[in-house]
């Protein structure tokens, strides 16, 4: 429990509690060791605070601690003792107190550099040494004096234990609320403890102050310019007696105080805390107390002269000695200057270091600071172009992506362009030598008539060698049982004479006498598989059609027209999304993946659900109002007498006359796509306002 009840500066039980805005606790008067005053507020410290340290003072200030400690750390210096210390403090003169002044604000003044005549506490928590109370002022006065300048200045307290800061308003620090609570109990406690320890008190002893064991083991020596109290086993290992430590002087340590003057010893000095300002104080800086309940030490001596003190500073070997070393020593022609003297001069020195260390702490960190504002600003940037050159990346492969999708689709159109021109060629080529063996054929089968009547009404006159020439002749003879056969490429409503001959394994037999063929009065023919684009779906007996493709694509009749008057119907089956199909005419080598009526060899009409145009050569002529849908019915009436093309819907003629001087070989022609389907029906009758004239071939 007595650890909870210790104050996490000077390591002592708790006095005058507050409790910091963290919500941990410190005494009022370590409170004030380790509050932080700005440069500027320093400078308007009331002049008592400022009084230098180490200048002699009065018998009144010596005589009257501090208010913060419960006694004094010791007893004040006599003889020689005193006599040094009025050569280090009173012989300075003017030129101490501006030093001390110095030293005093180059330290504060960075906010990295430890104020020099600072000590530590147990804790390791760095605190300043209390100031001395003015000549005649009471400890009241002190006190108030204090808190005043803490409130009248720009102040702040970090506590040791989280290390977080708080700023103090124009109370100071009697702005913080007091623990009394805690301090009833540290109270209770101390009673107990003292009731305790007067019953079986036992003798003190100096203890390890580096030893980690528990409880530590008393101390074997004592190194005097460490300050340090260590047992055999810490001193081989933390102090051995060589290298940098070879020079150092290991002691006894000194004899642990009789019980009577150990009661006369505040908490505060047993835990090695600073005396207010009567305790004796060496060049070296060192306390009235070496550890926890231990006599005061003696002055430094000459190694050389151990009875007698430092009074003179040798200025050749850079060490202080004693008059017997002038005397009779090694010293005696060499260069020396007073103590005193040479200890302001060091100080200064120091000072003026310490002043260039804060500058270069301060450029230091502004110079952090820059750096981690640089260290943010390359983090950001850095992830800003990251992101921009994902952004970018990523546009770049869309963009490729696309470019990649666009020329991909321009390869396979141009593939099926020149697919489909190859296919027209061979297509047109094949119906050319079909064509020219049919003729060929029935040439040679002239020739062999020697019957000139029969010669001469097979021949056929020049004239009608190109329209003989254009319709496959080849006759197609079944052979087997039967005694029929078919001949295509007749015209309709037409009359042949022709004679026929058998043939067997035997031979050919000889020609039969003329028979007559009358050819139906009108066309019967379907839709053409073979010439149709792969697109088109053709079913009901190749008698109605569809599309598996959005675009329009064409798809040619079965039957070839030269002569006479010729009319079919289309019947709407199927109408979706309002498409353009195209009906009319066309040359066997119309193009076949674009709409009816855009080439040279095609002539249409294509029709909406609204209105309709004529079309051939890309040309579009006669809008006229007046659309399909499903059910509706289409017809064509193609007339090579008198060279024209009409077209109907639902039995009414669609605008004008389409197309005139009309000449040459045409089949039925159809261009639709996937959103129509259409029904093909052929072998009607010639509308009846439309006089036909029946037409005879020889």
């Amino acid at each position: 429990m007595e650890e909870e009840l210790k104050c996490p500066v000077c390591g002592s039980l708790f006095r005058e509690p507050i409790i910091l805005p963290c919500s941990h606790n410190v005494c009022l008067p370590c409170a004030r060791t380790i509050a932080v005053q700005t440069p500027d507020g320093e400078q308007h410290l009331p002049q008592p605070l400022l009084h230098p340290r180490g200048s002699g003072l009065p018998a009144g200030a010596a005589a009257a601690p501090p208010p913060d400690h419960d006694a004094a750390a010791g007893p004040a210096c006599s003889g020689g003792g005193g006599s040094t210390a009025g050569g280090l403090g009173g012989g300075a003169g003017g030129g101490g107190d501006h030093a001390d002044k110095l030293s005093l604000y180059s330290e504060t003044d960075s906010g990295y550099g430890s104020y020099t005549p600072s000590l530590k506490s147990p804790n390791g928590v760095r605190v300043l040494p209390m100031v001395p109370a003015p000549p005649g002022s009471s400890a009241a006065a002190a006190r108030g004096a204090a808190c005043s300048s803490l409130s009248s200045s720009s102040s702040s307290i970090t506590c040791p234990q989280c290390h977080r800061s708080a700023s103090l308003d124009h109370r100071g620090l009697r702005g913080f609320q007091r623990n009394r609570l805690l301090e009833a109990i540290v109270q209770r406690y101390q009673l107990g403890r003292g009731a305790v320890q007067g019953a079986s008190a036992a003798p003190a002893v100096a203890i390890c102050q580096l030893c980690d064991r528990t409880p530590p083991e008393p101390a074997a020596t004592l190194c005097e310019q460490c300050d340090v109290l260590y047992c055999a086993a810490c001193q081989l290992k933390c102090h051995p007696s060589r290298g940098p430590f070879a020079k150092h002087r290991l002691v006894q340590p000194p004899p642990p105080p009789a019980p009577a003057e150990a009661t006369s010893v505040s908490p505060g000095a047993a835990q090695g805390a600073p005396s207010g300002g009567g305790g004796c104080k060496s060049p070296g800086g060192a306390g009235a107390g070496a550890a926890g309940g231990v006599a005061a030490r003696k002055f430094p001596t000459c190694p050389e002269h151990e009875m007698e003190n430092y009074s003179m500073y040798c200025v050749s070997c850079r060490t202080p000695v004693c008059y017997l070393c002038l005397e009779e020593g090694r010293h005696g022609k060499h260069e020396v200057k007073p103590l005193g003297a040479m200890w302001k001069q060091h100080k200064a020195q120091l000072s003026q270091a310490l002043n260039g260390v804060s500058d270069k702490a301060k450029e230091a960190k502004e110079f952090l600071v820059q750096l981690k504002n640089i260290l943010q600003q390359i983090q950001e940037n850095g992830l800003d172009y990251e992101a921009c050159l994902v952004a970018q990346c990523d546009a770049l492969v869309d963009a490729l992506t696309r470019q990649k999708a666009k020329l991909l689709t321009k390869v396979t159109k141009e593939r099926e362009h020149k697919l489909k021109m190859v296919w027209d060629q061979i297509n047109h080529c094949t119906l050319k030598l079909r064509q020219s063996t049919g003729l060929m054929e029935y040439c040679l089968e002239v020739i062999k008539e020697n019957d000139p009547a029969g010669f001469l009404q097979g021949h056929v006159p020049g004239s009608e060698w190109a329209e003989l020439s254009s319709r496959r002749s080849r006759a197609e003879v079944y052979v087997g049982k039967e005694t029929l056969c078919t001949i295509d490429g007749l015209h309709f409503n037409s009359t042949y004479n022709a004679r026929v001959k058998a043939f067997n394994s035997s031979g050919v037999g000889p020609y039969s006498k003329t028979v007559v063929l009358q050819t139906s009065d009108v066309a019967w023919f379907t839709f053409d598989p073979n010439s149709g684009h792969r697109d088109i779906i053709l079913s009901n007996d190749n008698q109605t059609a569809t599309c598996s493709s959005y675009d329009d694509r064409v798809v040619l009749g079965t039957a070839a027209f030269s002569k006479g008057v010729h009319y079919w119907e289309l019947h709407v089956d199927r109408y979706d999304n309002h498409p353009d199909p195209a009906f009319g005419v066309a040359r066997a080598s119309v193009v076949k993946d674009m709409m009816l009526g855009k080439d040279d060899k095609a002539w249409a009409m294509y029709v909406d659900n609204n209105r309709s145009w004529f079309m051939h050569c890309n040309s579009h002529t006669n809008r006229t109002e007046g659309g399909v849908c499903k059910g509706a019915t289409v017809g064509v009436l193609l007339d090579l007498n008198k060279h024209t093309l009409t077209f109907f819907i639902n039995g009414q003629q669609q605008g004008p006359t389409a197309f005139s001087h009309v000449d040459g070989v045409f089949m039925p022609a159809l261009s639709l796509n996937r959103n129509v389907q259409v029904t093909l029906h052929t072998g009607l009758e010639v509308p009846t306002n439309l006089g036909q004239p029946k037409l005879s071939v020889n």
